[in-house]
């Protein structure tokens, strides 16, 4: 395999280790986020893509709500949806639900991550079943084809397919070392030990991979999508509004959550108004208090700073035209180097009347930083330089006659991503001094399979208070991810 490559090979460790040995120097919570942000091509690429943007950023500021959702990524979008169906042939009047953002309607992660949608299929298996039991290996993969397969149900059910530019092909994942080539060996025998149906998975070798796809390593593939995100965000809002009688939703961007206090003392009422809810332009008194912030939330939970909470790292993607037509290029998108790479062409009708070479979204680059790996920076206003040049140089690397090498990219943005210690996400309520209060966070860049489950799981517990009833964890729900596990 080749020996000069853009970034370093087998960081994964490292980068895993640096989360839980830099508390000392880093033993704050995190900012709000920048008001300043890099131009991203979801965000920005196309004028009126984002007609959410600005909402309810000026005029009168919703006072009262049974659920306040601080965050309209993914996630806290979701959870308005997933409410909303929860709540169909309730009797009950309908619930109040407000979304509150910080800066423009999904600006955060969601607005700036690669854009896929795709289950890890086998990936750490392995690892999972060594750490946690086979039953939670199981459901490691479990959540994420669920969420997978729920997403592009709703999409087709919808008929929105066009409007979001799903694609559904295949995924690929390069390995260029020996090593990441063993691990991956050694997590697919292990899902298969463990009765996992790996008939859609195949492994190619480099000579198949040079002749189909133009890359000379190794690699597997198996069924994937890539969805534009914020499109697909901005369709669930919508769907969470259809049905007034059961949901009332108010969205208030530019609004930052500055502070959220008990308002109230113990109540056994369920739309008890338990929270103040406080942000520059006013004060929210609420039931229930949603956190969807991600790598934002210590700053409103300090105690969720550092290695046992959910530490930010900054990520970063280019967006740059390949070298050959789209139907060249195929519609695959890729992974490789532990999952620190990612890239994918975007669909051909992007390129009409400029040119019929392909837009591909590509992202990574964190291990060239170490030993900090860009963690513990909630700034995504500026770029990294050394991440940036290897971005450059990754594609006309890896596929020499696919990519012109010095070619510029066409934008090049950062966002912020939320990493735990464990690489799991926190899922349900925070606590006993924070009864009504619930998160979901932490993703550690691999939020688009799961959050959309992660929410439904955070809706049914608020559900299933208001209504007095008891919840039972999904099947498909480790059950390591849920909040009183972790602590």
């Amino acid at each position: 395999m080749a020996h000069w490559f853009p970034f370093p090979f087998n960081e994964l460790a490292g980068a895993q280790k640096a989360l839980l040995e830099l508390e000392a120097q880093d033993d704050a919570r995190a900012d709000l986020p920048v008001p300043n942000p890099t131009k991203s091509f979801w965000l920005d690429s196309t004028p009126g893509v984002n007609p959410l943007a600005k909402e309810g950023s000026e005029g009168a500021l919703t006072t009262d709500a049974d659920v306040c959702i601080v965050g309209s990524g993914i996630t806290g979008v979701s959870t308005a949806y997933h409410l909303s169906r929860l709540l169909q042939g309730s009797t009950n009047g309908p619930l109040r639900v407000v979304i509150l953002e910080a800066r423009d309607f999904c600006s955060g992660a969601t607005g700036r991550n690669g854009g896929h949608l795709t289950s890890r299929a086998f990936v750490e298996f392995s690892d999972f079943e060594k750490l946690y039991g086979r039953e939670e290996a199981i459901k490691s993969i479990a959540i994420e084809d669920y969420t997978v397969r729920r997403l592009v149900e709703l999409i087709k059910a919808d008929d929105v397919a066009n409007d979001v530019d799903l694609i559904s092909s295949e995924h690929v994942h390069l390995a260029f070392t020996n090593e990441e080539l063993a691990y991956g060996k050694a997590d697919f025998a292990a899902a298969k030990a463990a009765g996992l149906n790996l008939d859609h998975v195949q492994w190619m070798d480099a000579e198949e991979m040079q002749a189909k796809y133009g890359a000379a390593y190794p690699g597997v593939k198996w069924p994937g999508n890539n969805v534009w995100p914020l499109k697909l965000v901005t369709h669930l809002f919508q769907s969470s509004q259809k049905d007034e009688s059961k949901l009332s939703m108010n969205l208030h961007t530019h609004t930052p959550v500055t502070a959220v206090s008990a308002r109230s003392p113990e109540s056994s009422d369920p739309f008890a108004r338990r929270w103040s809810v406080r942000t520059a332009r006013g004060t929210i008194s609420c039931g229930y208090v949603v956190h969807a912030t991600n790598a934002y939330a210590s700053y409103l939970l300090p105690h969720l700073h550092g290695p046992r909470g959910i530490i930010p790292a900054r990520g970063q993607i280019i967006a740059v035209r390949a070298d050959v037509s789209a139907e060249e290029l195929t519609k695959t998108s890729y992974g490789g180097n532990q999952g620190f790479e990612y890239w994918f062409p975007m669909p051909a009708k992007l390129s009409e009347g400029k040119t019929d070479q392909p837009l591909v979204i590509m992202g990574g680059g964190r291990e060239a930083t170490g030993p900090r790996y860009e963690t513990y920076t909630t700034d995504d206003s500026t770029l990294n330089p050394v991440v940036g040049k290897g971005l450059r140089e990754f594609l006309p690397h890896v596929f020499p006659t696919k990519y012109a090498k010095g070619r510029e990219p066409e934008m090049e943005w950062s966002g912020i991503m939320g990493f735990t210690a464990i690489g799991d996400p926190f899922v349900g309520p925070i606590g006993e001094r924070f009864e009504g209060q619930y998160i979901s966070a932490g993703y550690s860049g691999h939020g688009m399979p799961r959050a959309f489950s992660c929410a439904e799981v955070v809706a049914q517990m608020i559900v299933a208070s208001l209504l007095g009833s008891e919840w039972a964890p999904p099947e498909w729900l480790p059950k390591r991810y849920l909040t009183w596990e972790k602590r």
